[in-house]
């Protein structure tokens, strides 16, 4: 058998902007909350429609993993790196806090940690995966709003979405092939 290849497929016309992904991945990673960093977030999408029909849609964001990584090529110290499964990590012990990884990022996934002295971002809660546990955002979601599988296997619940539904990768002109897929 393959090699997985984790990745989470967002349906955000689910997404009610609860902050359950945000305030669950904050108390799992350790990320103070009263400050204003987030490995995860939600962005407020423009009002649609026309009063009194009006529409309002969420996008959920964090580090896309990319498979193209822009911020690893750059790490000179080798602290940002993909696991096996294709999740993108930094290594604290090895980052210099040179913020390249962070210029290099499109999708402004990364910010400076005062606990770690080192560049954070989502890690997919990577300690929880060899547990059987999914990310705390995943977990935690009231809505499921997030699917976290592995797109190696066809029998998963991220590969069977994608194979039936249409869906978009956020930035496909900086071709780093995410591994995060929302939903049309």
């Amino acid at each position: 058998m393959s090699k997985k290849r984790y990745a989470i497929v967002l349906d955000t016309k689910k997404c009610l902007n609860c902050k359950a992904c945000t305030v669950a991945c904050k108390f799992e990673n350790g990320v103070p909350v009263g400050d204003e960093t987030y490995r995860i977030w939600v962005t407020e999408l423009p009002l649609q429609g026309h009063f009194p029909n009006l529409h309002q849609e969420y996008q959920p964001s964090q580090c896309q993993h990319c498979e193209n990584t822009p911020c690893e090529s750059v790490c000179p110290t080798h602290a940002t790196f993909r696991t096996e499964e294709g999740v993108v990590l930094v290594d604290y012990d090895k980052c210099i806090l040179c913020k390249a990884c962070m210029a290099a990022c499109p999708y402004d996934a990364r910010f400076v940690s005062e606990h770690h002295k080192a560049i954070e971002k989502c890690t997919m809660c990577y300690h929880r995966l060899g547990e059987g546990r999914e990310p705390a955002c995943v977990e935690t979601c009231p809505t499921k709003v997030r699917v976290f599988g592995d797109l190696n296997d066809p029998n998963s619940k991220v590969s069977k979405l994608l194979a039936s539904r249409a869906y978009y990768q956020l930035k496909p002109d900086r071709n780093t092939r995410p591994r995060l897929f929302y939903l049309k």
